[in-house]
C-alpha cells in the first residue's frame, strides 16, 4: 500500500502500479524497428492480396526462389527469416495454386527442394516492377546517401542478430536479489 498523501486517494494501492525500471517504448529501437517492419508488411499485403493473390509470406518466398530455386524448406526459412511453419504453409498453399513445384531429393520425403513453376516465374515477374516501384515511394523520405547509410545500419544490425541467434536460447534470466 502506497504512504503519503496517495494513500487517502488510493486506499487499495492500485494507482501506483508503475515499474521503476520500466522501459520508454518511445526511446527503445526494437520497438520502433518492430513496429516500422508490421507497417511495412500490413501495407505490402493490403497491395499484394487483391492485385496478385498472394501475401508477404508467400512474396518473400517468391521472390527468394526466383534467385535460388531448387532450396529446401529449412533453407528458405534460414534466408528469410521466416518461421518454418509459416513457409511450410505458403509452400503447400502455393504449390496447391500451381506456382511452386516441390521435388523429394533422393526418394526421402523430408529431403525436398522448392523451384517456382512457369506459372510461378511469369506472377514473380509481373511483381518484380511494382515491388522495386513500392520499394522506391518507401525510400522517398531519404536521399541516395541516406539510404546507403540505412542499408549499411541495417546490414550491420542483421549481422549483429546472426551472431546473436545462435546464443539466445543458452541465456538465462537475472536472478533477482
Amino acid at each position: 500500500m502506497a504512504d503519503g498523501p496517495e494513500a487517502e486517494d488510493d486506499p487499495d494501492g492500485f494507482s501506483d502500479r508503475r515499474s521503476k525500471t520500466a522501459l520508454d517504448l518511445h526511446h527503445y529501437a526494437p520497438v520502433h524497428l518492430i513496429n516500422l517492419g508490421n507497417k511495412i508488411a500490413s501495407i505490402a499485403s493490403a497491395y499484394y492480396r487483391p492485385r496478385f493473390g498472394i501475401g508477404v509470406t508467400d512474396l518473400r518466398i517468391m521472390a527468394l526462389l526466383g534467385n535460388r530455386p531448387w532450396i529446401s524448406p529449412r533453407e528458405i526459412a534460414e534466408a528469410t527469416g521466416l518461421d518454418k511453419g509459416a513457409v511450410s504453409r505458403s509452400v503447400h498453399g502455393m504449390r496447391r495454386r500451381g506456382l511452386i513445384e516441390v521435388r523429394s531429393n533422393s526418394g526421402e520425403v523430408h529431403r525436398q527442394s522448392v523451384a517456382l513453376t512457369g506459372e510461378g516465374l511469369s506472377l514473380h515477374d509481373e511483381i518484380v516492377p511494382v515491388a522495386r516501384e513500392r520499394e522506391e515511394s518507401l525510400f522517398e523520405a531519404l536521399d541516395d546517401g541516406q539510404r546507403r547509410e540505412l542499408m549499411s545500419l541495417v546490414g550491420r544490425l542483421e549481422a549483429s542478430l546472426s551472431g546473436q541467434a545462435a546464443t539466445a536460447g543458452r541465456r538465462r534470466r537475472p536472478t533477482r536479489e
